[in-house]
């Protein structure tokens, strides 16, 4: 966790990063067999998720950050408290540049972050988007 004092509480992080978890063992990742999973927090309570989607062409891979957004906005969500992001693997499932860059479209410097790995959810790792992303471009 970051140093700072936690934004949410660890019952409702852990809440989050379970949804995610869920969500990733529904990717479709057959060449990386890396599955990952990210469940959003809306301003209103709701949880919108997505998860990784490999294509032979890697180009059209979308990742599971992305994907959560693009479900969000489609559902007419804009604003979110929190992404947490769970992946199949041992490390850390920090978003990619790509992703940082779309999550800060849609969340404030202090939306809170959320990483773990699938197998060991309660030793997630907790920043800020800022921190994640700490010179964003803006319009």
């Amino acid at each position: 966790m970051s140093a700072a004092k936690s934004a949410l509480p660890r019952s409702q992080a852990l809440k989050l990063l379970r949804a995610a978890a869920q969500v990733s063992r529904n990717a479709h990742a057959p060449y990386s067999a890396f599955q990952v999973g990210a469940a959003l927090l809306t301003d209103t309570g709701a949880v919108i998720s997505g998860c990784n989607v490999e294509n032979a062409s890697y180009g059209l891979t979308i990742c599971a950050e992305r994907n959560a957004i693009f479900h969000a906005v489609a559902v007419k969500k804009r604003k979110f408290k929190a992404v947490a992001i769970v992946a199949s693997g041992k490390q850390m499932p920090f978003p990619c540049g790509a992703c940082r860059q779309v999550l800060a479209e849609f969340g404030s410097p202090e939306m809170v972050v959320l990483v773990a790995p699938r197998a060991k959810l309660a030793d997630y790792m907790e920043l800020t988007l800022g921190e994640l992303l700490p010179h964003s471009f803006k319009f």
